[in-house]
């Protein structure tokens, strides 16, 4: 609740809501478009059948009205809250990283009038259908906190697949909107590239890849850990990339490079950047949605 103020700074004129309509976000699209924009004098080319007969009427010369489309604008926001996301080495776990990257995208949106939904992978999942204003995003806010606490205290059972969730949270979406994913894709599960070139022939898919300091550069040095199964070891990072089939992890840009090539527009938040330094990057995705 409190990025609220931080999502407005530098929000320019050109995002701003042009319709009289609450929920409403006027775009320039093909097509004439329902809504009236302006009146000017017909030129050679202009269809007859926009002549405005009462300004003709009044001028003595032929004009013209053009048209605008409105358009709702609607986004659902995927939260991934899996046990691989409730990591973290600096600041704050590449989950609440997540939660705060969308909560800012989702603030930027609903105050230039469009619509906010929400769908968590938990296990106290969430499912919100698009609202606008102060109150779905309080709603958001709030389901978000909920499916994070339920989270942490889960057992440490294997990551679900994201495939049926980006299938959940579509039914949420009216033609013609957003879909954001915020992950760090460790283990997304079979069948998630096909299910994200399925819909990015439909929708708008975009994709935020939440990354951890350690993960791409990690001190030298003994590391202890324990896996769900009860085994304890310790592990020395590797100093280079393990490549070949013994590879465990790739690396944060290799992850989404196969998304790319399906239109999905695709940013890198680091966990230890804090809100003020993700602030601008989601008004860079929010520019393109």
């Amino acid at each position: 609740m409190g990025l609220r103020h931080l999502a407005r700074r530098g929000a320019g004129t050109a995002t701003r809501v042009r319709a009289g309509l609450p929920g409403g976000l006027v775009t320039r699209r093909r097509g004439r478009g329902t809504e009236p924009d302006d009146v000017r004098p017909f030129a050679e080319g202009d269809d007859v059948r926009h002549i405005d007969r009462n300004v003709t009427a009044r001028t003595g010369s032929l004009h013209v009205r053009t048209h605008h489309e409105e358009r709702d604008r609607a986004v659902v926001l995927v939260a991934d809250f899996r046990p691989s996301m409730l990591v973290g080495t600096r600041r704050a776990l590449r989950s609440v990283a997540a939660a705060e990257a969308l909560a800012l995208l989702g603030w930027r949106i609903v105050g230039d009038g469009g619509r906010v939904g929400l769908c968590v992978v938990a296990p106290e999942p969430a499912a919100l259908p698009p609202a606008g204003g102060g109150r779905g995003m309080a709603a958001l806010c709030q389901a978000l906190a909920r499916a994070h606490e339920s989270a942490l205290l889960g057992p440490p059972d294997p990551d679900p697949p994201l495939g049926p969730v980006l299938e959940r949270a579509r039914a949420l979406l009216p033609a013609g909107g957003h879909l954001v994913l915020a992950s760090a894709l460790d283990a997304p599960g079979e069948g998630f590239a096909e299910a994200v070139a399925v819909l990015a022939e439909r929708i708008s898919v975009s994709l935020i890849l939440v990354s951890d300091p350690f993960e791409r550069a990690a001190p030298p040095g003994l590391y202890p850990y324990a896996t769900p199964d009860g085994r304890r070891g310790t592990a020395r990072p590797a100093k280079e990339p393990v490549r070949g089939p013994a590879r465990a992890r790739p690396a944060p840009e290799e992850r989404v490079a196969p998304y790319t090539r399906f239109g999905v527009a695709t940013l890198r938040v680091d966990s230890e950047m804090g809100p003020e330094g993700v602030a601008p990057l989601m008004e860079r995705l929010d520019a393109v949605l």
